[in-house]
């Protein structure tokens, strides 16, 4: 892990030196490009060498890494000593490392295939790999772009003339910072997503085994079953029906904040396993079937300058994964000891006012519309994803994986209460009180309904049983509870705050959110159900669960061949040429798409792509309809141009196609700064000669 934490460390406080040193000198230029660098890479020489690697002291003991002590190890097995002796001694584990193999080399297919083709040269044209990834990379490539051309941090939208910029860019500012270094915007990119890619297969490897990078690169259910009907290799779980795609393939790929924000968060969800539960050779054994206590020997896997660094700067890189970090402490605090409590306590004070200013930052200082709003359903209520009975929904976007997701729920529910671990006055207390204030909130909102009515009930009972269990059975203050009961609440509250909340202006991105739910469940269905059937059985079961995800991975991966144009290269540098020396300051007024040339030379306009507006809760019909008036140059065209702070008219292929009727009064009262076979620019501020 020490690679690991250096690695995320360096783009992570490169990303923060270089936010600050923008801020301080209105805009980022090489030299601070070059600073911000070489201080990321100096904290990331200080985080490997403060980070403790417990595989390497494992090794050094002569134990397996993570046997009967860690989901890290490819099967993960738990056994008692005797049984696991038996275990390493057989055929099927001598040859365990078969399995981890076979996953990686579809791991590195994907990675190589996805970003060595993110976007690529071919002949004249730009093209990219991926169809889910128009525009989106067009839109990350903008924000690259914005950044590296020396804009004030934080800088104004360059998609929405009314506002700052409503996105966790944090990534984006990093590969700015590499083209300031005069790294190709390309190579950069590429770079970047393999680099990414390793540590996110290393950081479920360490945190869920082969079983965790088999469900993250092949999560699905029954819709790659159609294979059989068509016997085509198609991404089947690509169909606009389908909720439940691949995470690789479209959200990985496409949402560039998660390839810092995997490793992140897994990183930090092994530190806490491996702190507040792990024993190790530094931290002692601990008491059979149990947990230890944070050591009192100071044992810890991650200083606690980079654990800070890598929650409190979450916000600027992906803000759901930000929710779902705190999910989990939240868990760890109700559910732990007085020393584990202590620790977060610190961490969540120590983080509070920085992450309080990347939040501010990156939501328009707040101006943004509401993240969070009353939503139950997630998409079952949507037009195309929703349609059709909920149990078929269930079925056919997650397979089996929600029934033996349940049975493991049951099994760790019902060995936690066989044992007497699973009382916690905090806990149940927790619960209560959270369904009570959610049922009274509604009740208060929406009025009195049997639904909210019937949960109130329920946490009052609730409340009042562990208050009366609290007096019979005295204090739980300072015990703490196993850990799969921790990480399973987390998960299962994750999961219940996506169903009955949108954390986004679209229902599917839900899924930022939700996907923590079931990486924290993958370690222990592996470990704690699978792992534990014959060898047979644990192979049937893996089909099923991975089968539709394999056949959809391969497809969408076949898909992108021979790539998707997304603009003529001559095009877009004639006008990168005639734009560089006009301030980039000014908006420009041009036709709203995702690859407009002025947007991939990192230029702001009056709106950008629609789609792009809606998912950041961007309510634009006024500036549309004005921009439409401009353009059209219809009466009051120029009071139009004012109202939206236009400096410059664009005027080439895309507004010709989409205002054919226009009658271009500015030709005729202002003066062009320049003009091409890609179109014309012309300069309000200038009359005409």
């Amino acid at each position: 892990m020490k690679w690991l934490s250096a690695g995320l460390t360096f783009i992570n406080l490169s990303a923060v030196c270089g936010l600050l040193l923008g801020i301080a000198g209105n805009g980022l230029n090489k030299l601070s490009a070059l600073l911000a660098l070489i201080s990321g890479a100096a904290f990331a020489v200080a985080a490997y060498l403060g980070t403790f690697d417990s595989i390497k002291s494992d090794c050094r003991d002569g134990r397996l890494p993570g046997l009967a002590r860690s989901a890290s190890e490819p099967l993960a097995l738990q056994p008692a000593e005797p049984e696991a002796q038996e275990r390493i001694s057989s055929p099927l584990w001598r040859y365990r490392h078969i399995w981890l193999w076979a996953i990686a080399i579809c791991f590195a297919i994907f990675a190589v295939r996805s970003f060595c083709w993110l976007l690529y040269i071919d002949g004249n044209e730009l093209k990219i790999q991926s169809p889910y990834n128009l525009g989106d990379l067009s839109l990350h490539i903008t924000l690259i772009r914005n950044f590296a051309n020396g804009v004030p941090l934080w800088p104004d939208s360059p998609i929405y003339v009314f506002g700052k910029l409503r996105y966790p860019a944090g990534i984006d500012l990093f590969n700015a910072l590499l083209c300031l270094a005069r790294v190709d915007l390309i190579r950069g990119l590429v770079w970047t997503g393999l680099a990414a890619s390793l540590a996110t297969f290393y950081a479920f490897y360490r945190w869920g085994g082969t079983f965790g990078i088999a469900g993250f690169l092949f999560n699905g259910g029954f819709a790659g079953l159609q294979f059989f009907k068509t016997l085509k290799l198609l991404d089947y779980q690509g169909a606009k029906t389908i909720a439940w795609k691949s995470i690789a393939l479209t959200m990985f790929v496409t949402q560039r904040g998660l390839l810092y924000a995997i490793p992140a968060g897994l990183l930090l969800l092994w530190y806490w396993r491996e702190k507040f539960f792990r024993q190790s050779s530094e931290a002692g054994v601990a008491a059979p079937g149990g947990s230890t206590a944070v050591n009192p020997r100071g044992y810890s896997p991650l200083p606690f300058w980079v654990e800070l660094s890598l929650y409190a700067s979450m916000p600027l890189f992906h803000v759901h994964t930000f929710i779902a970090l705190s999910a989990v402490l939240a868990c760890l605090f109700v559910c732990g000891d007085s020393a584990v409590r202590k620790h977060i306590a610190t961490l969540i004070g120590a983080a509070l006012l920085p992450a309080f200013f990347f939040g501010w930052l990156v939501s328009d200082n707040f101006h943004a519309g509401s993240m969070i709003q009353w939503d139950p359903g997630w998409v079952l209520h949507d037009h195309d994803m929703g349609r059709g009975p909920w149990m078929e929904f269930w079925l056919v976007n997650f397979g089996l994986w929600l029934p033996i997701i349940l049975v493991l729920f049951a099994i760790s529910g019902w060995r936690a209460y066989k044992s007497g671990e699973y009382w916690k006055f905090e806990l149940f207390a927790t619960i209560a009180v959270l369904t009570f204030g959610l049922a009274f909130w509604r009740i208060t909102w929406s009025g009195s309904k049997w639904t909210p009515d019937a949960f109130l009930v329920v946490g009052l009972g609730l409340l009042a049983s562990s208050v009366w269990q609290a007096r019979r059975a005295g204090s739980s203050w300072n015990k703490k509870l196993p850990e799969e009961i921790v990480f399973l609440t987390a998960a299962i509250a994750i999961f219940i705050a996506g169903m009955l909340f949108s954390f986004a202006e679209w229902g599917w991105d839900n899924l930022k959110l939700m996907i923590w739910g079931y990486f924290l469940v993958l370690p222990y269905l592996w470990k704690d159900l699978i792992a534990r059937w014959n060898f047979p059985e644990r192979v049937a079961i893996c089909v099923a669960l991975f089968g539709s995800g394999f056949v959809s991975l391969l497809g969408g991966l076949s898909a992108g061949h021979p790539g998707f144009d997304l603009i003529d290269r001559a095009r877009l540098d004639a006008v990168g040429l005639v734009v560089r020396p006009l301030p980039i300051e000014s908006r420009f007024a041009a036709y709203p798409t995702y690859n407009h040339p002025l947007l991939l030379q990192g230029r702001k306009v009056v709106l950008g792509y629609a789609g792009h507006l809606w998912t950041e809760g961007i309510n634009y019909e006024n500036e549309s309809a004005r921009l439409s008036k401009l353009m059209l140059g219809e009466n009051g065209w120029r009071e139009a141009a004012e109202a939206l702070r236009v400096r410059y008219i664009f005027w080439g292929r895309d507004e010709m196609t989409n205002y054919p009727t226009s009658t271009r009064p500015w030709e005729n009262t202002t003066r062009p700064v320049a003009s091409g076979d890609w179109g014309a620019i012309y300069d309000l501020a200038l009359a005409s000669d």
